[in-house]
């Protein structure tokens, strides 16, 4: 033991070092303990009391977190019980804390260079999640097809055997939920967790544990009276006795050939072919049972290949929906044809204003305004920059015209469109107040009405759109030259 201090070599008899003076008696008293715990532990893990030795290693620790052996063991420990991340982590620990003469490295390098055992560690972690998954899904059937995956690739995993008997134990199948629980026994003999789940579910599968000690005594007394020897056992010893011999008294040889006969039929009736039966019917419910897991993986595969289905029908769905946004009337192809067809017009004959005033009239960008690249609003709006104050005339001479037949609606629609096609004009946005103000809509006709004298404070329509606000009781934010 050396000197927390100084690295001094201490001596037994003595409470302090000899080098530096410290006092070490509490410091003995620690490793005294993270010793009395490593052993333990060692204990425990040679009978096979894992959880034991855990505990103990892990005390071990915690008084001496530098205890290499203590740490070895450990990794080896979780190793056996199936928790490989956690002994990698034990192992990697103590190759940090002594990087030369250590066994650690012999293990991670064991495992490390063979590529397939990292896979089947990595398999077996995925498919535990995945298990623990689907048990929160409620998908218990799933979860024990894929334990069963998972003990295939790692027996001595725990954890999984006792969920799986769990799993079992949900079901009601008490035998399949023991035999798992006798697994994790045979690896871990000290596990509460295992323990206590053999104690709660023993009354369902003790009484067949009572039927199959009495045929086996049976069994055992035929076999004793066929071979003419008695075997018992008495505590740790087999004890073979000879049977007394019966005395047959006036029987003939030729009765005893019978009697030989009848007892050869009767064995072969009762014993071969009751066995060979059974054998078949053994071979029979194996084969069941096994096509019975392939069917419930199938139908897991066929669960799981549905879910996908749906999702991909919903994806679709959607995708149909935008594709037929994008397709409609009101859609960004649509716009753009119609634009492209307005464009080519011009280009063709620009001056045929009259056809090409037609086909913008047919787009509408208020719908796609967003969804259009900026190209092409640019084009349209050099296009409209051409076009825009002929489109602007004949809307306003519409809407002059619906004002005289008083439809107020249409000439609403008919100013807004032609000041839309040409903001330069005063006219255009003033008519469309008055437009307001005929149809009663005093409030837009007021809002209108400020427009005017925001946008064009110097012009006539100005000062008269600020006599217009006050009649309609309305205040000007601003004043008109």
């Amino acid at each position: 033991m050396k000197c927390y201090k100084c690295g001094a070599e201490l001596m037994a008899e003595h409470g302090f070092c000899p080098s530096c003076g410290a006092d070490v008696t509490a410091y003995k008293r620690i490793m005294c303990m993270s010793n009395r715990f490593y052993n333990s532990g060692l204990e425990k893990a040679v009978v096979r009391d894992l959880s034991g030795a855990v505990n103990d290693l892990r005390s071990a620790l915690k008084f001496n977190r530098d205890h290499i052996e203590a740490r070895n063991l450990l990794g080896l420990v979780y190793f056996e019980s199936g928790e490989v991340v956690a002994a990698l982590s034990e192992w990697v620990i103590s190759k940090n804390l002594k990087p030369k003469k250590n066994i650690a490295d012999d293990y991670l390098s064991m495992i490390q260079t063979n590529q397939s055992k990292l896979e089947i560690i990595n398999q077996t972690i995925k498919k535990y999640n995945q298990a623990l998954a689907y048990c929160n899904q409620d998908a218990l059937d799933l979860a024990v097809i894929q334990l069963k995956k998972v003990i295939s690739l790692n027996p001595n995993f725990i954890r999984a055997r006792q969920l799986l008997a769990l799993l079992y134990i949900n079901s009601e199948q008490w035998k399949s939920a023991y035999n798992e629980l006798i697994c994790c026994r045979d690896i871990d003999r000290g596990s509460p967790k295992t323990l206590r789940f053999i104690r709660e579910i023993e009354p369902y599968v003790l009484p067949q544990n009572d039927q199959k000690g009495r045929d086996r005594k049976k069994k055992n007394k035929g076999a004793a009276e066929a071979t003419g020897v008695i075997r018992y056992t008495r505590e740790n010893e087999t004890i073979i006795q000879p049977v007394p011999p019966k005395e047959y008294k006036g029987v003939s040889i030729m009765l005893n050939m019978a009697i030989g006969m009848i007892i050869g039929i009767a064995a072969a009736v009762f014993l071969i072919l009751p066995s060979r039966v059974q054998r078949v019917n053994s071979n029979a419910e194996a084969r069941v049972k096994e096509v019975g897991e392939q069917l419930d993986e199938k139908n897991a595969t066929i669960t799981e290949l549905t879910r996908e289905l749906e999702a991909a029908n919903e994806k679709n769905e959607e995708l149909q929906s935008e594709l037929d946004g994008v397709r409609g009337s009101d859609g960004v192809i649509s716009v753009m044809g119609a634009l492209d067809n307005a464009v080519s017009s011009y280009l063709e004959n620009p001056e045929d204003l009259e056809k090409v005033s037609e086909l913008i009239a047919e787009i509408d960008m208020d719908s796609v305004s967003e969804q259009l690249p900026d190209s092409s609003s640019k084009l349209y709006e050099s296009l409209l920059k051409v076009v825009g104050p002929n489109l602007a005339g004949e809307q306003y001479a519409a809407g002059q015209q619906a004002m005289e037949n008083g439809d107020y609606a249409a000439a609403i629609m008919d100013f807004t469109s032609a000041y839309n096609y040409d903001n330069t004009n005063v006219d255009y946005l003033y008519e469309l107040a008055n437009a307001y103000s005929a149809a009663g809509n005093e409030d837009m006709a007021v809002k209108t009405y400020q427009s005017v004298v925001d946008n064009f404070p110097d012009s006539t329509r100005a000062r008269v759109s600020e006599r217009r606000i006050t009649e309609l009781g309305g205040e000007t934010s601003g004043e008109g030259q």
